[in-house]
Parts: structure tokens; C-alpha cells; sequence
């Protein structure tokens, strides 16, 4: 988990407002979180567009938690 530490925070705040948000009218993210919480989430390319979009989010959390741990 050092690599998560390492990474400047700037970095993972650009990649969740790129990458984590686009296309920005609706966040993508948000409406593949709806399609995986109404069961129809089932296409591997949408599987992948969650974890594309969903991943800066999940690594700010995870700095976030070790930084609140330090």
C-alpha cells in the first residue's frame, strides 16, 4: 500500500474530476453505481466502464483512510 501513499493527493483530486466524472452530464460513474444497484449491470463493457470510472474514486478513499490512520 505504499504506492498510495507515495501518489501526490493533487493527482488523485485531477483524476476523480477527469476520469472519475466523465461525461460530466451525468457523471458516468453515478449511472453505472444506479444500473449496478438495479441488477442490470451485466455487460462486461459496462463491468469495465464501472471500475474505469469508479477506480480515482476508490483510490482517494483508500488515501484518505491511510492518511487518517498516519
Amino acid at each position: 500500500m505504499s504506492f498510495i501513499d507515495e501518489m501526490p493527493f493533487s493527482l488523485i483530486l485531477i483524476a476523480c474530476l477527469t476520469l472519475g466524472l466523465a461525461p460530466y452530464a451525468p457523471p458516468h460513474v453515478w449511472e453505472k453505481l444506479g444500473m449496478l444497484a438495479s441488477g442490470t449491470l451485466v455487460k462486461p463493457v459496462d463491468i469495465f466502464d464501472l471500475v474505469m470510472h469508479g477506480a480515482p474514486w476508490l483510490l482517494l478513499v483508500l488515501k484518505l483512510v491511510r492518511l487518517k490512520r498516519a
